[in-house]
C-alpha cells in the first residue's frame, strides 16, 4: 500500500501545476489590457493635439477627454488585478519568485497567503469600482435636489468605504 500511497500523493501534488493555466492567461489578459489602455490614452492625446492645433473645440470636449482617460485608468486597474492574481496564484501554488524576492521594489507583488492575496485583490477591485463610479458621475445630469442629495450620499458612502478599507493598514 505504501507505493500506491506515494504514487497517489505524487500525482495529487503534480495537479497543482494546472494552476499555470490561470497564471499564464491572467498575465496575457493583463498585458492585453495594458496595451489597450495605452492605445486609448495615445488616441486621446493625438485627438487633443489635433483639436488644439486646428482650433476646433467641439462641445463637451474636455468631458470626453476626461471620460476616456478615466476609462483607460479603469483598464489599467483591472490589469493590475489580473497581475496580482497571476503572481499570487503562482507564489501560493507553484513556487516563490526568486527575482521578486531579491528586488526591493516589488514587495507589493509578493503574496504569502490566500488571505493576503484576497486583501490585495479586494483593495484594487474597490479602486476599480471608485474609478467606474467617477466615470459614470461625469456623464450624469441631475434634475432635482433629491438627485444631488443621492449623489452626495454616494460620495459619503464611498469615502466611508475607503476609510474602513484602509483603517486596518499599517501605513
Amino acid at each position: 500500500m505504501n507505493w500506491l500511497e506515494k504514487w497517489f500523493e505524487s500525482t495529487l501534488w503534480s495537479t497543482r501545476l494546472f494552476i499555470l493555466l490561470p497564471v499564464v492567461f491572467s498575465m496575457i489578459g493583463a498585458i492585453a489590457l495594458f496595451l489597450i489602455a495605452s492605445v486609448d490614452i495615445y488616441n486621446v492625446a493625438a485627438e487633443t493635439v489635433h483639436v488644439y492645433l486646428t482650433h476646433q473645440h467641439p462641445a463637451a470636449f474636455h468631458e470626453k477627454v476626461v471620460g476616456e482617460i478615466i476609462g483607460a485608468i479603469d483598464l489599467y486597474l483591472i490589469a493590475v488585478v489580473l497581475l496580482l492574481f497571476s503572481f499570487g496564484l503562482y507564489e501560493l501554488f507553484i513556487s516563490r519568485i526568486d527575482a521578486a524576492e531579491k528586488s526591493e521594489s516589488s514587495k507589493i507583488l509578493q503574496i504569502h497567503s490566500l488571505d493576503q492575496l484576497k486583501d490585495k485583490l479586494a483593495k484594487v477591485i474597490v479602486m476599480v469600482l471608485v474609478v467606474s463610479f467617477f466615470k459614470r458621475v461625469l456623464h450624469t445630469s441631475y434634475g432635482s435636489p433629491l438627485e444631488l442629495l443621492y449623489f452626495a450620499g454616494a460620495i459619503l458612502a464611498l469615502a466611508l468605504g475607503l476609510y474602513f478599507l484602509h483603517k486596518g493598514d499599517q501605513h
